[in-house]
């Protein structure tokens, strides 16, 4: 090949690469035209939910020196206590088990780990209406006599008011998110287009703690905190996030 031939080629391939060069920067440069801008905001609510369920958890416990036996024990304990709950009117489907477990039970001493046999718990909840005070009261007092202890009470939302307050918080989070875009595209002397995507987070519920076996260690406490009962107000939130485009 001569020297003329291989310039040609080499400039030929220069030429190529400069090209190739040319559209990558044009393909990536490229200017985004007024309808490819999008403005990405997010819409938060807040609404007030009143609880309408008390949820009472109780934990059954019982020791053998077999796994057996300890659970013979807490079946015994709780099929008793079942039976009085199930006495003062309660539905079956209100009494759920949370848990059940069975272990080995153990000291650690300077000599070393000690085995004490076994033990089993069964950790239960009942739900009752708010306003079901005496009833709550009830049903306190068959546990602590059947020998269960109460870990806590909850102020809680029937399936139905959750459902009630979730599309009310979400329906205000994405009227706010609207706004939000509305005010940045008038700021930018634009108008808000299509919507292009929306990310909903979680709804923003958790039930409310009225009383805790850590702050009161005996049933006492807790009938004196199902006496006062006073439920208030409680914030849900709910964040959505959308992307719309601008015009």
């Amino acid at each position: 090949m001569t020297k003329s031939n291989n310039a040609i080629a080499m400039t030929a391939i220069i030429s190529g690469i400069v090209l190739v060069i040319a559209l990558v920067a044009l393909f990536v440069f490229k200017p985004v035209s007024a309808n490819g801008q999008t403005v990405n905001v997010q819409g938060i609510a807040e609404v007030k939910a009143m609880p309408d369920l008390v949820g009472i958890y109780l934990n059954v416990q019982a020791n053998g020196e077999t796994s057996a036996e300890a659970q013979a024990q807490i079946d015994e304990i709780f099929e008793e206590l079942l039976v009085e709950l199930l006495k003062l009117g309660l539905d079956r489907k209100d009494i759920v088990t949370e848990s059940y477990s069975v272990n080995q039970d153990y000291d650690w001493t300077d000599e070393g780990r000690v085995d004490k046999g076994y033990v089993a718990n069964h950790r239960v909840s009942i739900k009752l209406g708010i306003n079901d005070t005496a009833l709550m009261s009830l049903v306190l007092d068959e546990a602590t006599e059947a020998g269960a202890t109460v870990n806590y009470l909850n102020f809680e939302l029937t399936q139905e008011s959750q459902n009630k307050y979730k599309a009310e918080a979400m329906k205000l989070a994405a009227e706010d998110a609207r706004i939000k875009a509305e005010s940045v595209a008038e700021g930018f002397d634009k108008k808000v287009g299509k919507l292009v995507s929306v990310n909903v987070n979680d709804f923003g519920y958790y039930p409310w703690r009225m009383y805790d076996s850590a702050e009161m260690m005996d049933a006492a406490g807790a009938k004196t905190a199902v006496a006062n009962i006073q439920p208030g107000e409680e914030e849900i939130s709910a964040t959505v996030s959308a992307v719309y485009k601008l015009r």
